[in-house]
């Protein structure tokens, strides 16, 4: 399974850098679409992303540096969109406006597609959805920016399985021991500890940047 960031703070040489997140899974499904719709697709077109593929978006929470981008759906085919309950009504409006899309509130953990999961809404202050992934080697969870706390995702993912990775924003996470199982690690956008992180796992972490392909 090929990961692509597509947005994010650092940008490889040729992309654009950003304050925001967007990650391309699979090929099919996008996750967050960054702060602006410019910057996406400058970073889209140089990753030779094929919009007409993308038929799944899901939506982590409505803050303007993941959703600030959705008008990408203008460009897409007929696609599910998967955001929390909890996003606004007024935000709800819009997405349901666009013709091409069928918009899934998502509540509690479910089924996005074949081998694909959402953690459903967690937190209570600024509430979230993480995705789950199957791969190969286990479970990979992609998070937006963490805010119900990176612990609390990571113990609502593993009901689905054993959790081989985790790639995303973490925001303030701080205990960096319980990294120590994860075999893969990709922190990502507003990781406050992101070069102790690095430090830490030299051998199952990888630097986050705008147009980095991940294999998991």
């Amino acid at each position: 399974m090929e990961l692509r960031i597509l947005y994010d703070n650092e940008a490889n040489e040729g992309f654009k850098s950003s304050w925001g997140f967007s990650c391309l899974v699979g090929g099919k499904l996008l996750f967050d679409v960054g702060a602006d719709l410019d910057t996406l697709i400058f970073n889209m077109r140089r990753a030779s992303v094929k919009l007409d593929s993308i038929d799944r978006v899901v939506l982590s929470h409505e803050h303007g540096d993941h959703v600030g981008g959705v008008t990408i759906l203008n460009m897409l085919g007929d696609v599910e969109v998967f955001v929390p309950t909890s996003f606004s009504r007024s935000f709800k409006r819009k997405l349901a406006a666009y013709e091409n899309v069928s918009l899934v509130e998502i509540d509690e953990a479910s089924k996005v597609s074949n081998g694909f999961y959402t953690t459903g809404e967690l937190g209570s202050f600024i509430k979230e959805q993480s995705l789950i992934v199957e791969t190969d080697n286990g479970l990979t969870v992609i998070t937006g920016c963490s805010h119900p706390g990176l612990e609390n995702i990571l113990k609502a993912a593993s009901k689905f399985g054993e959790i081989y990775g985790v790639v995303g924003g973490f925001h303030g996470f701080s205990k960096l021991e319980a990294l120590g199982e994860i075999g893969f690690i990709v922190p990502c956008h507003c990781t406050v500890r992101k070069k102790e992180i690095l430090a830490l796992y030299p051998k199952t972490s990888m630097k986050c940047s705008a147009g980095c392909r991940i294999e998991v």
